[in-house]
């Protein structure tokens, strides 16, 4: 990944370069594509990774500062399984707060790190536009998950999407071809990392993917533009943008403790498929959310029947594969278990038998492994299952 950005950089800066005096670009653009060529380098993808908002354009989320906030109250500690601190180093862990029957019982923070940074979810957010789609659903502003994506995004007419429906696109089974290969200097991803770096639009580079790779709604395949369709049905049912729409209807009656920030393209619209900017504790806070079935406190912010339906298969993944929902995670095995998870080691695990929430940051090279991401899944019951047995 970290050569392919490096020669998206380059590319980037070469283009430029042949403009010549044509185009005059401002000291922060620069700075932007230079950005995206050392995001992952190992020396500084920890800092980049908490400062993502000096690196790109960025808002902040309409939370308000007299807004109550939900208290993270703290229980009895409870000490990592054996082993912890090794894979900690090994996985370049820069956070992890536990949650048991909804009291802290573990914080810690690794790699220069602290408990206010804002790290970035990567596409862990894709798990809270689901969960923004549930409460949109519920106020009768998007009338059906059998609705086309056209219905609420016209400009989607004639491209790959054009056919799909909400539901489709929710369970990643939109039919769209698109290559989210980063080591490939040509693939669709890269091209969409090119596009933001040179100041476009996601929407015009989503309406211009025309290239199928088979019906909607019969084969799972992991497209992270879909999660961009889903925002620009939920901007096109309510006229608001993302930010708003995160900030005000999900973020804002959960009680955050810290101050989130969205990245966005250079047209100021959200990307929501892995832009969020919180403090884990408030990672942990939605997953909370989730574990309680919608609720926090007396609050019912998401319904509960979509908490239920979004996290349980339904989509065609293959046999033996991690399983998914409407944008959330069902590891391979086990009952009751569901996460939302990101590149470079971001999750939010949620176990419903054990009461246990589990959100982690990272900066881990070894992400991509199927083997790294199942020995997660197991810390993570180990971690559960030592929780249990503390109460």
């Amino acid at each position: 990944m970290r050569a392919a950005l490096k020669a998206i950089g380059v590319g980037v800066l070469l283009l430029l370069v042949a403009a010549g005096g044509a185009a005059w670009v401002k000291r922060e653009e620069v700075a932007r594509l230079w950005a995206v060529q050392k995001l992952f380098d190992p020396e500084r993808i920890v800092w980049n990774f908490g400062h993502m908002g000096a690196l790109f354009h960025a808002v902040e989320l309409p939370i308000g500062p007299g807004d109550a906030v939900q208290p993270m109250l703290a229980g009895e500690a409870v000490p990592l399984p054996a082993g912890s601190q090794e894979r900690i180093a090994a996985r370049r862990i820069t956070g992890i707060v536990v949650l048991s029957e909804g009291l802290m019982t573990h914080e810690s923070y690794h790699e220069g790190t602290g408990a206010e940074d804002l790290r970035i979810s990567w596409s862990v957010a894709k798990s809270y536009v689901s969960a923004l789609m549930g409460i949109l659903l519920d106020a009768g502003e998007i009338e059906s998950l059998d609705d086309p994506v056209t219905r609420y995004a016209p400009e989607l007419a004639g491209s790959a999407y054009d056919g799909a429906r909400i539901g489709d696109v929710l369970r990643m089974q939109s039919g769209v071809a698109f290559n989210e290969d980063y080591f490939d200097y040509w693939s669709d991803i890269n091209k969409m990392g090119r596009i933001m770096a040179l100041g476009g639009s996601l929407d015009s580079f989503t309406a211009g993917l025309d290239g199928r790779a088979g019906p909607p709604g019969e084969i799972w395949r992991y497209v992270s533009m879909d999660t961009h369709v889903l925002g620009m049905v939920m901007r096109g049912a309510t006229g608001q943008d993302m930010a708003t729409l995160l900030g005000e209807r999900l973020l804002q009656p959960m009680g955050l403790e810290g101050r989130p920030t969205l990245l966005t393209d250079a047209r100021g619209q959200g990307f929501v498929l892995g832009g969020l900017n919180m403090m884990l504790r408030d990672y942990a806070l939605f997953g909370l959310l989730y574990l309680q079935d919608g609720r926090l406190g007396e609050r019912r912010i998401v319904p509960y029947d979509w908490v239920r339906e979004s996290t349980v298969p339904s989509a065609n993944t293959a046999p033996g594969a991690t399983r998914y929902g409407l944008h959330w995670w069902i590891p391979k095995t086990g009952e009751g278990e569901f996460m939302a998870a990101g590149i470079y080691g971001q999750y939010i695990y949620v176990n419903r038998p054990a009461r246990v929430v589990i959100a982690v940051s990272a900066a881990d090279p070894g992400f991509g492994q199927e083997a790294v991401r199942d020995g997660m899944i197991d810390w993570f019951r180990e971690i559960a299952i030592a929780n249990v047995e503390a109460r």
